[in-house]
């Protein structure tokens, strides 16, 4: 079988495990919208995992809220379906196997990253699987992974995390990370700006944004409860939106993935995204950050 999967932490466990209970002979990432917007094809064969439901795959597993963008799956659907704090979660406990046992600690801090439960230490100073997460996310700007992703997927299968950290790719990957945090902190400043509960990010200005942990922003902007960020998407064809809670002030109440559905996204209650068309992108902005303002 084929794993279709995000190119992210949860998409490498989700994967380790995966592997480890079914035969699967290939791995392909793919970007959520793809999915929404049809653009990746799912057949028979296909295993999904963390990504929106298609009604054609063999399997399928995901922990975000069934938004109006995406097909729902019929009752009698193979797989689980559940909230939880990572695709990890659901599928480590739909096969609940003696054989995952070693996997037990990676799936726990894969719950901690995907779900956002971290702390400032976790966030500045990341450290063990969560310093892994933020090698191989793709919102840290770090570039283009699938041969990264099936090695970590391997190395975690045959080895502990410290001797992950040994391996020459992610060493690299670790000190481009610590190298561009200053530079990426400048250009968060530059770029950032607070409007009531509301932190807004616009990168389209910024012709390389430098690699740098999407969470920072919280760091800078503390009085704040809910993000957003704008860049260009591929070839400046549409404006990339993304929304998220504040991980240090859980207080917002704006259902970020609910938002991002009504924009042709999705995601879940604390993270969305969304692509915006040019020549509409402005009017929507001002019409998700005045929600995200409303309601708090």
């Amino acid at each position: 079988m084929r794993l279709v999967t995000r190119g992210d932490l949860d998409g490498v466990t989700s994967a380790v495990i995966l592997t480890t209970m079914e035969k699967i002979y290939s791995i392909e990432l793919v970007h959520p919208q793809d999915i929404t917007d049809k653009k990746f094809e799912i057949t028979n064969d296909d295993i999904m995992a963390n990504l929106p439901y298609r009604p054609n795959c063999a399997i399928w597993f995901d922990h975000h809220e069934l938004t109006k963008s995406n097909e729902r799956p019929p009752e009698n659907f193979k797989g689980r379906h559940a909230i939880a704090p990572s695709a990890s979660r659901v599928i480590y406990d739909y096969y609940s196997s003696d054989k995952l046992k070693k996997y037990e600690h990676l799936v726990s801090e894969t719950d901690r990253f995907d779900s956002a439960h971290l702390t400032i230490e976790d966030v500045t100073n990341p450290t063990g699987v969560i310093l892994l997460g933020f090698t191989i996310d793709s919102r840290s700007g770090i570039g283009r992974f699938k041969k990264y992703f099936v090695q970590l997927v391997d190395w975690l299968k045959t080895m502990p995390i410290e001797h992950v950290f040994l391996q020459p790719e992610v060493l690299e990957r670790v000190k481009v990370l610590r190298e561009n945090n200053e530079a990426f902190l400048k250009i968060l400043k530059e770029t950032s700006r607070q409007d009531g509960n509301v932190v807004i990010t616009d990168l389209r200005s910024i012709k390389k944004v430098p690699v740098g942990n999407r969470f920072l922003v919280y760091t800078l902007f503390p009085d704040t409860n809910v993000s957003i960020r704008l860049q260009w998407g591929p070839e400046q064809k549409f404006v990339a939106v993304t929304l998220g809670h504040n991980i240090f002030n859980r207080t917002s109440r704006s259902d970020c993935g609910q938002i991002c559905s009504d924009y042709g996204g999705g995601g879940h209650r604390g993270a969305g995204a969304c692509p915006l068309k040019y020549e509409k992108a402005d009017q929507q902005i001002e019409e998700i950050i005045e929600r995200l303002k409303r309601e708090g």
